[in-house]
């Protein structure tokens, strides 16, 4: 299926992308090459050699593993995976839903490895080096929004920033991390009523002196009750999100030895994202991309 996801993917750069100026590869040619070793799970170099494509598919000329790795860095790459991955979600309506999830999942590298952008944090299972994929899942296979940081970037960090850009408003859930009064004010200012189960009693008292949010006390009521505890059921579709993104040829496998720092690992991140969609679309509605 790997054809069919890069051409899915690059159909889309391609009629997205705008004018280049003085580049002697578009942003969608150099995507196109980048797209082709994502989906294969091969690192640029390979995909700069012709051998490596089927002769109807190959571009002419193909860049350099040095011009990839250039431009791929470039404002004009990033924005034109951004416009893509939005109209992906737009043709995905995933954008409508009113129950939202925020997690994180690590992203390991060798606890050896000499990336100077990694740092290390609480991963699976225990104290680990990488990277932490941040984000807020509704029901589809792309996140509305998500963030990419070392481990040791705290997940409410990352929720300051993720909770303000999310569209509508709706009801967000979380875990006993996000579990912080001015996050329940940061979430209601962005029209949302944040879940997370509370934090265990320190002492006598429950919730202590200390002035608490109206939402804080509100989530804390919902979740004795049937409605909110059944609300907060919808919670471990999280883990099913993730689990789909990593199960297929193609999807989001453990970072590979030649994905090291912050930028590259961007890169990947995020063309695993958008061939999740791709994905997504070609199994249920293949005729929204064909006329989109």
């Amino acid at each position: 299926m790997e054809r069919e996801l890069w051409s899915a993917l690059y159909f889309v750069a391609k009629r997205l992308d705008k004018p280049w100026g003085s580049w002697r590869y578009s942003a969608s040619d150099v995507l196109m090459v980048h797209f082709w070793a994502v989906v294969h799970d091969r690192p640029e170099s390979w995909a700069a050699e012709a051998r490596n494509w089927p002769a109807e598919l190959r571009p002419k000329p193909l860049p350099s593993q040095s011009t990839l790795s250039r431009r791929m860095r470039k404002a004009d790459a990033v924005q034109l995976m951004l416009e893509v991955e939005n109209h992906l979600v737009g043709l995905l309506a995933i954008a409508g839903y009113w129950v939202r999830t925020i997690d994180a999942k690590p992203l390991a590298v060798s606890g050896v490895s000499k990336d100077p952008d990694a740092g290390y944090g609480r991963g699976a299972g225990g104290h680990q080096k990488g990277y932490k994929f941040y984000a807020v899942w509704g029901a589809g296979s792309m996140p509305i929004a998500w963030a990419l940081a070392p481990m040791n970037v705290s997940e409410k960090t990352v929720a300051r920033q993720l909770i303000p850009s999310l569209p509508q408003g709706g009801y967000l859930l979380g875990d006993t991390m996000y579990d912080v009064n001015w996050l329940y004010d940061l979430a209601a200012e962005a029209g949302y009523q944040l879940l997370a189960p509370k934090t265990k009693d320190r002492g006598r008292g429950g919730l202590g002196h200390r002035r608490q949010s109206p939402h804080r006390l509100r989530s804390i009521r919902m979740l004795k009750e049937p409605f909110g505890r059944a609300l907060y059921q919808q919670r471990r579709g999280i883990e099913r999100c993730f689990g789909t993104w990593t199960c297929f040829g193609g999807g989001m496998a453990p970072l590979p030895a030649w994905v090291r720092r912050f930028p590259r690992v961007r890169n990947w991140v995020h063309t695993k994202l958008l061939i999740a969609g791709a994905r997504r679309l070609l199994i249920d509605d293949p005729h929204k991309l064909a006329v989109a």
